[in-house]
């Protein structure tokens, strides 16, 4: 999920990490379990008079399947389920109103299945799983792979 914001003027840091449950600092060893309630994600800090938080979001459902509730293509379980974390309301409500607007672009016998959740702590990843797709670019390119035979 690092790559597709890491390429855009105005992006400043994309940190891969956990949010969303119920244990402290967990590790990827204890999020991979699905246990833990945490949803795998990434943290942007991007630059507002450069990219818009709509630009975010554009960006954002270009990569996933919005209505998948079991995971994403490949990676299946809760911790692969898709959320928008919002820090206010502003964010909340473009969350909302994107997702309205999407629901008719979408095949009316799907749901979307991304949830709008408040930002709770985020939990920065282990160091060998941020730039993923920079430090381990032929493991990367197979999952993209993967990901498009899923697909079809």
């Amino acid at each position: 999920m690092v790559k597709p914001f890491d390429t855009f003027e105005g992006i400043e840091k994309v940190t891969s990490g956990y949010m969303g449950g119920h244990v402290e600092n967990p590790t990827y060893e204890q999020v991979k379990t699905g246990k833990t309630g945490h949803y795998e994600t990434i943290e942007i800090e991007y630059d507002v008079a450069l990219f818009s938080y709509n630009k975010l979001l554009e960006i954002f459902f270009s990569v996933i399947d919005p209505t998948d509730d079991g995971g994403q293509f490949q990676d299946r379980g809760s911790q692969y389920q898709t959320a928008i974390f919002y820090t206010n309301d502003h964010q909340q409500q473009q969350a909302k109103a994107y997702i309205e607007q999407m629901k008719n672009t979408i095949d009316k016998d799907k749901a979307i299945a991304t949830k709008i959740l408040p930002a709770t702590p985020f939990y920065k990843a282990e160091d060998y799983h941020q730039d993923f797709y920079k430090k381990n670019p032929e493991r990367y390119a197979e999952e993209q792979e993967q990901r498009q035979k899923y697909n079809n």
